[in-house]
């Protein structure tokens, strides 16, 4: 019988590659991370040159959870040599290709991470959770830890138009943006799709080179206004532990109808991008070069189909009332990700907690299976713990809960109260009944 782990993470992104790193110096912990890929890469299809993260270097692997790590964004600044000018840059941010290093680094020295392995199938043999991979390879522990990331989300309406047929036009998540970008170039019109920092990022990418090739460039929001993150102190507090312990307290429907509302917390643009974005259109008018270049917000996709001629989108303005249309060659969809029960998990579904619409029903300590013990996951709890659950400033602090539901103490402190407001109402503040 193969060896009896304590852990088997599924997915190595900067979730559960945290908590290999958390995990690397607990003794009682024995833990084994599977990676499909052969080595850790970051959002590859959106690997631009000058973009950087949304978060200060702290939202590392670790260091909201433990400081002292040798794992921290700081200790392989030292390690490589690139300390002294990332001080002397003074920024917070780190650039993205930089913090994909910095993961890729984390991961080939942590030792419980092995690359190569696509997992397959997790079933239960009465005594602990079979991992079993591609290659027929198995896994035994006694909890599994999900972390395979969020899948691409395309809008109902353009399902099926994603690829590169030989006529018809190119149509591609943001997430392969730099693998079609060259071919995206090639044609006449390219069209982006999105509200977000990935739009923003794509659509300033497209026109800082529209100079020195033939396309027009459209960007189309659902928004009302290409509108930037809110990035405020107080509204920060609201990426805290006690927030997020309010959050989950709520029912079910407002905690939907705040999701909806809160966009503007963690799907904006960040101010410096859009002031970039005016910015360059200014240079390009003064300098001659155009730009040809439409931006219409208050834009709803509601149909798409394959022309002659490319894709022909079905708009509706919201505030207007107004049908119109457009057709394009190239279609970059910035519509974001979606968390998922990955079909793996078939062998233990009966095993796991799901809400009404086969989500995952996640615990205080996202457990998500029925013993609120065995079965925990890292960024698939958004409709239940709040928005932060993609955030990575907080991946330290959901690792270190999870740390403490498996070795049963706290071995990273868990703060409970940070902030400054109260959420909900204030004890000393209710009416005695």
């Amino acid at each position: 019988m193969s060896r009896l782990h304590d852990v088997v993470g599924i997915g190595v992104g900067p979730f559960n590659l945290g908590l290999a790193c958390l995990a690397n110096p607990v003794e009682d912990l024995d833990c084994v991370f599977l990676e499909a890929r052969d080595e850790l890469a970051w959002h590859p299809g959106m690997m631009l040159d000058d973009a950087t993260l949304q978060v200060p270097f702290l939202a590392d692997l670790v260091t909201m959870a433990d400081p002292t790590s040798r794992w921290s964004f700081l200790s392989y600044l030292k390690e490589t040599g690139n300390l002294y000018p990332f001080y002397i840059r003074e920024s917070f941010y780190p650039l993205r290709r930089e913090y994909d290093d910095y993961c890729r680094w984390a991961a080939e020295r942590v030792g419980s991470v092995r690359f190569g392995r696509a997992v397959t199938s997790v079933e239960h043999d009465g005594t602990a959770y079979v991992v079993t991979t591609g290659s027929g390879e198995t896994f035994r522990g006694r909890r599994v830890v999900l972390g395979v990331g969020t899948q691409p989300r395309v809008p109902e309406v353009l399902a099926g138009l994603v690829s590169e047929p030989p006529d018809g036009g190119l149509v591609t998540h943001s997430s392969g943006y730099l693998g079609a970008k060259a071919a995206l170039q090639e044609l006449g019109s390219i069209t982006v799709v999105g509200s977000g920092q990935s739009a923003a990022e794509v659509y300033h990418d497209l026109l800082a080179e529209s100079p020195d090739h033939d396309y027009t460039l459209t960007w189309l929001t659902r928004s009302p206004r290409f509108f930037p993150m809110e990035y405020t102190k107080l509204t920060l507090e609201m990426t805290s532990p006690e927030y997020t312990s309010y959050f989950q307290r709520l029912p079910s429907g407002v905690r939907s109808d705040l999701l909806r509302e809160q966009r503007s917390l963690y799907k904006g643009i960040s101010g410096d991008l859009v002031d970039a974005i005016f910015d360059l259109h200014y240079r390009l008018r003064v300098s001659g070069h155009g730009p040809r270049t439409t931006l219409v917000s208050n834009t709803e996709v509601v149909g798409g189909r394959r022309t002659d001629d490319g894709v022909a989108l079905d708009l509706h303005h919201t505030e207007t009332d107004e049908a119109f249309a457009l057709t394009t060659e190239g279609l970059v969809l910035a519509t974001g990700y979606a968390s998922q029960v990955p079909d793996l998990l078939d062998g233990i579904r009966d095993r796991l907690e799901l809400d009404g619409t086969g989500r995952f029903l996640a615990s205080p300590s996202y457990a998500v299976d029925h013993s609120g013990q065995e079965v925990f996951v890292q960024n698939a709890e958004e409709h239940t713990h709040g928005f932060v659950a993609p955030d990575l400033g907080m991946g330290a602090f959901r690792n270190s809960v999870i740390i403490a539901a498996l070795t049963g103490r706290e071995v990273y402190p868990v703060e409970k109260r940070i902030a400054v407001q109260s959420f909900g109402v204030p004890d000393h503040l209710r009416v005695a009944q």
